[in-house]
């Protein structure tokens, strides 16, 4: 779980209006909107082992055990975003953060990209 707010906003700082496009393209990982840092973190995994065992259940299943759940991820967090950008600033509610989601631990380097569409009109 990584926050990739700071960075965000420092992308799209003084861009003016128009959306952001955050992407990640892997086949294990995905976006999320959430408050961090007040206990969420750890439900949000919980709640994900519950949906997504980490066992040997899966077809999909080289590397480490419950590998396959990694590849399923993607069906329930959406590895892309999108988000308003006014005035420079990524349009969050005050508890958000964007956040990068990805239990498989057997590639821990991601690539994320982003990509600012302006506000022609």
């Amino acid at each position: 779980m990584v926050d990739l707010t700071p960075e965000v906003r420092r992308f799209v700082h003084a861009e003016g209006d128009g959306l952001i496009n955050v992407s990640v393209p892997h086949a294990t990982a995905g976006l999320i909107l959430m408050e961090l840092e007040s206990g969420s973190e750890e439900d949000l995994w919980a709640r994900l082992d519950d949906l997504l065992p980490r066992d040997n259940r899966y077809t999909h299943s080289h590397g480490s055990p419950g590998h396959g759940a990694d590849h399923i991820l993607p069906a329930f967090i959406s590895p892309t975003l999108t988000l308003p950008v006014l005035g420079g600033e990524v349009s969050l509610g005050t508890w958000q953060s964007i956040v990068l989601i990805d239990p498989n631990v057997d590639n821990p380097r991601r690539e994320v990209l982003l990509a600012f569409l302006a506000d022609r009109g």
